[in-house]
């Protein structure tokens, strides 16, 4: 198969996934479930991401990594309709993809400005995450004040810290193969 299928293939499927999100907004809509509609909408417009960042800032992503990127946000949405709550793994598969995107991004920027990336990963990764799970207890404990449907739901002390040590974990995946993998992002990306 050339890379020229290969990228057509993969740009289909990564419409498919989006089709995926907006079938998520519609049973959201249909369940009346406001995560899952609000989730949707954000998990659909992060899709783009890669197309501003490739205007922005002249980078190519691969074809792969369009697809993961919208893998992890049609995961997202998807756990909006239960399986965060049904499914024991989900949440730790979430944060792992999320984290890894997040990496990702820091780890290409530093790359470009010829900076380690390695503290740099490390922080953003653990300040996002105390700022992502400070956020998920607010708006719970906020939603459960006014009793209406909270959009993110903040399960105990003990997800929250699993969610931490998730996140970490997709940060040192980066780190581990961030160099092969993201050379691309490099300012003389190959």
């Amino acid at each position: 198969m050339s890379e020229t299928t290969r990228a057509v293939a993969m740009r289909a499927i990564e419409r498919v996934v989006r089709y995926g999100i907006v079938t998520v907004f519609g049973a959201g809509f249909r369940r009346r479930n406001p995560g899952a509609v609000v989730n949707a909408v954000f998990a659909f417009a992060a899709t783009y991401v890669p197309d501003v960042l490739e205007r922005r800032y002249g980078v190519e992503f691969r074809p792969w990594q369009r697809l993961y990127a919208s893998v992890a946000m049609l995961a997202h949405a998807v756990g909006m309709l239960g399986p965060y709550d049904d499914t024991w793994w989900w949440d730790h598969v979430t944060h792992l993809l999320s984290s890894t995107l997040l990496a990702g991004l820091v780890h290409a920027a530093a790359d470009r400005r010829d900076k380690n990336p390695r503290p740099r990963v490390l922080g953003a990764i653990a300040v996002a995450g105390v700022v992502w799970e400070l956020l998920e207890y607010v708006i719970h404990a906020v939603s459960e004040r006014l009793g209406i449907d909270p959009l993110l739901v903040s399960y105990s002390r003990r997800d929250t810290l699993l969610d931490l040590v998730f996140n970490l974990l997709g940060a040192l995946v980066v780190l581990a193969f961030g160099d092969r993998l993201l050379r691309n992002f490099a300012c003389d990306g190959e």
